[in-house]
């Protein structure tokens, strides 16, 4: 694991995001690793008969400045203060791998949850950045 020295850090602010934060946090300290964390907000306005929704806009704006307060509270919460926080806006599992790819990760960190029933047919985010990614990925639990 020498390798790992960029970490790229996807949280979706549930309260699941710090424990698995705490893991990555900890897998950076081991690792002498820089860390940044991502959010990615995936708005999806409703358009009844075609019409637009003119705050649609600002409802987007007010979602990306509410996640970005709140990715770094769970930042300073983790003793990451100074790692880069970035907010994008768009399909989640395409702006993960987008990201990763830009910022040249070694190492994506993830969220996993477990499935039961129908939902293990469901093609999750973890599934699909780990086939696309450019480079591995890890999927935590919470526990």
């Amino acid at each position: 694991m020498a390798g790992y020295r960029r970490l790229l850090l996807v949280v979706d602010l549930s309260d699941d995001s710090l424990a698995i934060g705490r893991k990555a946090q900890a897998l950076a300290v081991a690792l002498q690793a820089q860390i940044e964390l991502l959010h990615v907000v995936e708005f999806v306005p409703v358009e009844p008969l075609g019409e637009t929704l003119m705050p649609a806009v600002q409802v987007e704006e007010d979602l990306m400045r509410a996640a970005e307060r709140r990715l770094r509270a769970l930042a300073s919460e983790l003793g990451l203060g100074d790692a880069p926080c970035r907010i994008e806006s768009g399909n989640v599992k395409a702006e993960i791998v987008r990201v990763a790819r830009e910022q040249r990760s070694d190492l994506i960190i993830l969220g996993s949850r477990e499935r039961h029933g129908l939902s293990i047919l469901v093609n999750f985010t973890e599934d699909t950045v780990l086939h696309a990614a450019p480079c591995d990925v890890l999927a935590m639990r919470k526990s």
